[in-house]
């Protein structure tokens, strides 16, 4: 053993049902937007002066932000961009119509899991407010 104390591994944070859920829906999700940028530039969907491998492009782009966007649903903004994000999607929607039901789908996953997330990160959190309280203490 070296003369160094030894290292207490540090706790994980304590993570929301929201940001859980969210996590897990947008990481799938950018995976078929990756593809769906594919299908834009295999299907030269784009208007006429835009190159057709800016599809691949912007479907990488668009799955990069959807992980990086994961790792930020702490915070309420996070949120908010992952909203934005479906909104991108739908609207990939009138370039390839197979789009727009992904954006039904994936925009109906993230609905429940924000707004079920939050109410379940709300009754936990009374939950657990209610048992610091308990037995006349």
């Amino acid at each position: 053993m070296s003369g160094r104390a030894a290292e207490v591994p540090r706790r994980r944070r304590a993570r929301g049902a929201a940001e859980s859920l969210g996590s897990i829906v947008l990481a799938f999700e950018s995976v078929i937007v990756f593809l769906g940028g594919l299908a834009v530039y295999g299907l030269r969907a784009l208007p006429e002066p835009i190159a057709p491998w800016w599809g691949i492009v912007g479907g990488a782009v668009l799955a990069i932000v959807m992980v990086l966007t994961a790792r930020v649903l702490r915070y309420r903004w996070g949120i908010v961009l992952g909203w934005v994000l479906q909104g991108i999607v739908a609207l990939a929607g009138f370039l390839v119509p197979g789009l727009f039901l992904v954006a039904l789908i994936f925009g109906g996953m993230w609905a429940y899991a924000t707004i079920k997330g939050a109410s379940l990160d709300a009754r936990n959190a009374r939950l657990a407010s209610e048992a610091d309280t308990a037995n006349g203490d």
